[in-house]
């Protein structure tokens, strides 16, 4: 079963400008769209209350689906990330036009998924932890949270990434295109890159003995 999946997060938006991306897409790859999601919600809603989560409970291995781009999915990195990670391990395959993601049944794609998935967690557990740290330091002091504005900390968005930073840089996907996926500046992805040594010949070693 080949799906085409398509999220709009208001009523003036329009559906059928991914449909027709979509469209034009499988023409010139020879595909046919078997059944259309459409949904006009937001990506902030977990999955299983939205159409995507009932897609996701059918999807069968060597299924494929299709979307513009992988914010159509979801608007946060882990909940994209465990998205991805759910279809792989299910022999599921995920296309993206805009991202040019092909994500499948082979080695790139599970090294790729383990990545997603274990990224996921990471963040996940650093939101609680720093949830928790920022309610017990208001407790403490009763003071506003956050550094001055144009001031620098030590932690970065990004903490916990690296692994997921390796295997993307690894598969060959841009500076550009990992800024997206992480709503952020590509500069600060550079800076991270280039502070965890991260493109290294030795960093690419360690992603290419994961496969």
């Amino acid at each position: 079963m080949t799906y085409g999946y398509i999220r709009v997060s208001t009523d003036k938006q329009t559906v059928e400008n991914q449909r027709f991306e979509i469209t034009e897409f499988c023409k010139k790859e020879g595909i046919s769209i078997n059944d259309w999601i459409e949904e006009t919600i937001s990506g902030t809603i977990e999955p299983k209350k939205r159409e995507l989560g009932n897609l996701l409970k059918i999807v069968k291995k060597d299924d494929l689906i299709i979307c513009s781009e992988l914010s159509r999915l979801g608007r946060s990195i882990f909940m994209i990330m465990s998205i991805l990670n759910l279809l792989m391990e299910k022999g599921a395959k995920v296309w993206t036009i805009k991202d040019n993601y092909r994500l499948g049944d082979d080695i790139q794609s599970k090294v790729l998924a383990f990545a997603f998935g274990l990224s996921a967690e990471i963040e996940r557990q650093l939101i609680s932890q720093r949830t928790k740290e920022a309610l017990a330091l208001r407790k403490k002091n009763g003071k506003k949270l956050g550094r001055p504005l144009g001031s620098f900390g030590n932690k970065s968005k990004l903490d916990g990434a690296e692994l997921a930073f390796s295997v993307m840089i690894f598969a060959g996907t841009s500076v550009n295109r990992i800024a997206k996926l992480y709503g952020t500046h590509r500069n600060t992805v550079k800076r991270f890159i280039e502070k965890h040594k991260l493109d290294s010949s030795e960093n690419m070693e360690k992603v290419r003995n994961l496969g």
